[in-house]
């Protein structure tokens, strides 16, 4: 009985070793050049989406911008994920399309934070964060950078007052469950969301980076 409880004492010292030696070499790793890389991926998401979205309201008009802006978001979060492997997309603090744009439980807590961070008087557009993450099947490395609102953004998330009727009733239409309204200029609408599997992101010390 001895020698057998002192098998299973040493697999399990073993088992953590392992452990021990995966972990240290995540954290010896330099997640500088990760969110870097993830930084000018959703920066690149948020120039083209939103020169989009002035060309398209220069040229059509606010309805045409929206409907462009629908259907853009979500095809260049596309493209920009297969290029890198990575998973590219955009959430929000209230979402308008609730298959799109719901975020996760991690995106939810980095969301509050970010809200948290402004409140105190951090600048939003300067804000970012970034760490590794460790879910059911497998670690991640996981960025976030914040969607400011801006006042072209109004027209169709500002109060009910500040948006057209024209623009009001295309959003009932093509989002029953719109939630998205109601805000001020300045405040935090949403993120961009990166996250990378971490056996390509070839590892990053644990614990959350803000900047």
């Amino acid at each position: 009985m001895m020698t057998w409880n002192r098998c299973r004492l040493m697999r399990a010292l073993a088992g953590s070793v392992v452990v021990l030696m995966i972990t240290t070499s995540i954290a010896s790793a330099d997640q500088t050049e990760l969110a870097r890389g993830a930084s000018e991926v959703a920066t690149t998401f948020l120039e083209e989406l939103g020169e989009a979205m002035t060309r398209e309201m220069t040229e059509r008009g606010p309805v045409e911008a929206i409907i462009v802006c629908t259907k853009l978001a979500p095809d260049i979060a596309g493209r920009l994920s297969r290029e890198r492997g990575w998973r590219v997309t955009r959430v929000g603090t209230r979402v308008r399309n609730p298959l799109l744009g719901m975020p996760d439980a991690w995106e939810q807590r980095v969301l509050a934070e970010f809200t948290e961070r402004a409140a105190k008087g951090k600048t939003i557009a300067g804000m970012t964060h970034h760490e590794i993450v460790t879910e059911p099947d497998g670690q991640y490395f996981r960025f976030m950078k914040p969607i400011m609102v801006q006042s072209k953004c109004l027209l169709c998330h500002g109060s009910k007052d500040q948006i057209p009727e024209s623009i009001h009733l295309m959003l009932k239409q093509q989002y029953p469950f719109d939630r998205a309204i109601g805000y001020k200029t300045g405040e935090l609408r949403g993120a961009v969301s990166i996250k990378q599997p971490i056996e390509d992101a070839r590892g990053g010390p644990l614990g959350g980076q803000d900047q």
